[in-house]
């Protein structure tokens, strides 16, 4: 909360928060929409203290904070021109993140493997050198494919939070396809802590089609 009220007090210093009023009518009627699909996940996320900005800043970024405290950039909305769906497939995305504490997870990964090379380097005696080369190794075989893993569980999450919102799921394909073009020489897969667009996008096709019942349920009661 500390750090989400220091962002928003930066953004307001800089002249840069919600300075579009009808941008953040939008981004928050998106996320009113959302946000109570969440107790499918994690029913304690309903009493959160939620939170929407949004940031003006030529990035392509949106993030929500642990307990509900998102940011969209504008730079993302307005470079992709993105519809309300892909909005809400990211939207949705981030906070799929929040929802598992992937942030959290991984830190404390980190931490405990970081103290496993430590001990394990001492005990070798294979000194500062031979620790380095353990940790990267490590970061290859175990960080990047755990945080692959991650944001693939929040593409899967956030597609069905949307579908249940009433936000068509196969959205998440075409705002893929967007940020593949935005992106090209992207490392590759195996040295990124993201899939690659390829697989994303053949992971989300697949999964929109599971959610769509769910899509069309929304739509219905709409």
């Amino acid at each position: 909360a500390q750090a989400y009220a220091q962002t928003l007090q930066e953004a307001k210093q800089q002249q840069a928060l919600n300075t579009n009023a009808p941008q953040v009518r939008r981004v928050r009627a998106i996320a009113s929409r959302l946000i109570p699909q969440v107790a499918v996940f994690r029913s304690d996320a309903l009493k959160w203290q939620w939170e929407v900005n949004v940031i003006a800043s030529d990035e392509i970024n949106a993030w929500c904070m642990q307990g509900g405290k998102i940011a969209v950039y504008t730079g993302i909305i307005e470079q992709l021109e993105l519809s309300d769906d892909e909005l809400a497939a990211i939207m949705g995305h981030e906070m799929a993140h929040a929802l598992r504490e992937h942030s959290r997870e991984q830190i404390s990964q980190a931490m405990a493997t970081q103290l496993s090379i430590n001990i394990g380097a001492s005990l070798l005696g294979l000194g500062q050198v031979g620790a380095d080369m353990i940790n990267q190794g490590a970061h290859l075989m175990l960080t990047l494919p755990n945080s692959r893993g991650a944001e693939t569980e929040a593409d899967r999450m956030g597609v069905e939070l949307a579908a249940r919102a009433g936000y068509d799921p196969r959205a998440a394909v075409s705002l893929w396809q967007k940020m593949a073009q935005r992106s090209a020489g992207q490392p590759p897969e195996w040295l990124s802590t993201h899939p690659s667009h390829a697989r994303r996008t053949q992971d989300l096709t697949r999964y929109a089609q599971i959610v769509m019942p769910l899509y069309t349920q929304a739509k219905a009661g709409r």
